[in-house]
């Protein structure tokens, strides 16, 4: 697969917009920046980002230094790419294993570090994990197979999610029934206490859920019809 060739499908909402932002961004940094360290700058701030999910067990107000570590893993894992292509330095093939390496190690930090918090219960968070990583691996089969590196689905990109998530961290510090809501459900014979966010990470995962079996499905009738059985002879 010639990595020069892959199309970049990005349809988010906010695309074009953060585009004349991200190039602003790197026609302005010093040259001592460079895109290597850029992506470790996003990795320090899903680091960051789950520090303050598990810190938000002290205080509900860590929960601003979650809200840090998103803009700084936008500033990094956005910027990166971007500042390649300004300074007409890209790698595309170290870039892609950078990159995709990366970005699974700053999913775990964020999902595992809800996870870790009382907000949700440390099951819902991993199998939110497991889909977005499973997502992320067809991407990345997606690439290789049909040339087409796809960032957003139904319009909505990591942009749009980490909007979503300093939204709904603000909406958890200052709106107190989403955190004081619980109740018991026996499941399976034991009694699970649940609170709102446990229902919300259950929305999540039935997002997630729908988007990877509408993906797969889509995605085998394309390789069928590209790849169709040989014709039998007798």
């Amino acid at each position: 697969m010639d990595e020069t060739k892959t199309v970049r499908i990005q349809t988010s909402v906010l695309n074009a917009a953060e585009k004349k932002v991200l190039v602003w961004l790197a026609e302005r940094q010093p040259r001592w920046v460079t895109s290597d360290m850029l992506t470790f700058v996003g990795t320090f701030g899903a680091m960051v980002i789950g520090a303050g999910y598990m810190l938000s067990d002290l205080n509900i107000r860590f929960l601003w230094l979650s809200t840090l570590g998103f803009l700084i893993n936008w500033y990094g894992d956005s910027l990166d790419g971007t500042l390649a292509r300004v300074r007409k330095q890209q790698r595309p093939i170290y870039g892609f294993y950078v990159d995709h390496t990366m970005d699974v190690v700053n999913e775990i930090f964020m999902f595992l570090g809800i996870g870790l918090s009382q907000l949700v219960h440390f099951d819902l968070a991993v199998l939110c994990l497991l889909l977005y990583i499973m997502l992320t691996l067809n991407v990345t089969t997606n690439t290789h197979l049909k040339g087409e590196f796809r960032l957003t689905y139904f319009s909505l990109g990591p942009t749009e999610f980490r909007l979503l998530m300093i939204v709904a961290n603000t909406l958890i510090m200052y709106v107190k029934p989403i955190t004081a809501y619980s109740r018991e459900l026996v499941f399976r014979g034991m009694t699970v206490t649940v609170g709102m966010l446990d229902y919300f990470a259950l929305a999540v995962l039935a997002v997630l859920s729908v988007i990877y079996v509408v993906t797969i499905i889509k995605d085998m009738r394309s390789y069928a019809q590209k790849d169709p059985l040989p014709e039998r002879h007798e």
